[in-house]
């Protein structure tokens, strides 16, 4: 006769996201409260750090005996395997320990990579995102997704690992080229569509005022992050409700790597694949008017060559996907704004319509 015992393990994990302005007070209650004084580690984007890497070694002084700052290269190519490993290898060699934090201070690439080097790290050392563009505050700094790309497909190394805490200081956001601006827009626009149509009207008001921080951005961002929030917490492992963060996603993600990391950013990529989602959910039989984009189109600077890579090629790249089940692309589309669900991709002809849509728009715009 054999004996069975059942245990219920919980491995959830809450923390908070604060949105605001001159939040280092709030960092500095934060790590006394949660850390020995001992070491901090904190890896940070090179530009970020000609920019505000003074302040950060200042206040950080305050709080911790030693610092260890790490710099790592701008841009998507450092979301590779040999700028992780590199990174790894200089967080070791530090003397690190179990308790010891590290702080990610740059935009959604740094946190990628400084996430993941956290959850490797020792099989995990604290980890803080303090992100400074506004594609990091409002999307890739909140829900613990972390990694780097392979030359096989994006985001296809990592592992789910969540932060202590993510501090978004909108002031950061001034040294913000407009470029930058509108890669976050693409994910705010994304939760418009997926959850709250009502931010499409709010983004128009935060772009007719300007590329700068102000009330209105700290509005859409502050209801951007809550979004992300709920859906994640309601969905830590992307098993379902989560998988509608990707609404354009697989699209994009597909475009970015046939171009070329950097060559298209990642914010242009996605609104040429929500793009490519409203047709297919069209098709479908939804009714999502792809033009409520077309307020937005002129301040994505998409170059005409850049679409002209062959539809074939794109939809291979697709079928590479992580989320691809059985073979089969797993799209996120659209039964009307606001109501996104989970459509296992059969139909080639579909994909074509929606790509020969999308390239067209932004071919024509």
């Amino acid at each position: 006769m054999s004996l069975t015992t059942e245990v219920s393990v919980s491995i959830e994990q809450q923390y908070a996201v604060t949105v605001g302005t001159n939040l280092w007070s709030e960092v500095g209650s934060f790590c006394k409260k949660h850390y020995t004084p001992e070491k901090l580690v904190i890896i940070i984007d090179e530009y970020v750090n000609s920019l505000h890497g003074e302040r950060v070694h200042k206040e950080c002084s305050e709080l911790f005996n030693e610092l260890e700052i790490i710099e790592i290269p701008r841009g998507e190519t450092s979301k590779s395997i040999s700028c992780w490993n590199k990174t790894l290898d200089a967080v070791l060699k530090s003397g690190i320990e179990r308790k010891t934090p590290l702080l990610a201070v740059g935009g959604g690439v740094t946190g990628d990579i400084a996430g993941f080097v956290a959850a490797t790290a020792l099989r995990g050392i604290p980890l803080i995102h303090m992100p400074t563009s506004l594609l990091a505050m409002v999307d890739s700094s909140i829900g613990g997704k972390t990694g780097i790309n392979h030359e096989t497909g994006k985001n296809l190394i990592g592992s789910f690992y969540q932060p202590d805490a993510v501090f978004a200081d909108v002031d950061y956001l001034e040294t913000l080229s407009e470029k930058e601006w509108v890669n976050g827009l693409s994910e705010i626009l994304k939760y418009a569509a997926i959850s709250d149509p009502s931010l499409f009207e709010l983004a128009y008001d935060c772009v007719s005022s300007g590329f700068q921080p102000g009330a209105l951005w700290t509005k859409i961002i502050g209801q951007s992050a809550v979004i992300k929030s709920e859906i994640v917490s309601h969905d830590t492992l992307e098993a379902g409700e989560r998988a509608f963060l990707n609404f354009g996603h697989t699209f994009g993600h597909a475009l970015e790597k046939k171009a070329g990391y950097g060559t298209i950013s990642h914010g242009e990529a996605v609104l040429v694949g929500m793009l490519a989602a409203c047709k297919a959910s069209n098709e479908l039989g939804a009714e999502v008017p792809p033009e409520i984009f077309d307020d937005f189109l002129d301040l994505y600077s998409i170059q005409l060559e850049e679409l002209t890579i062959p539809i074939d090629k794109v939809i291979e790249a697709m079928q590479h996907d992580k989320k691809v089940q059985n073979g089969n692309i797993r799209l996120v589309l659209l039964k009307d704004w606001g109501r996104p669900y989970l459509h296992t991709c059969t139909d080639e002809r579909l994909l074509r319509e929606a790509w020969n849509f999308a390239y067209r728009t932004i071919n024509e715009n």
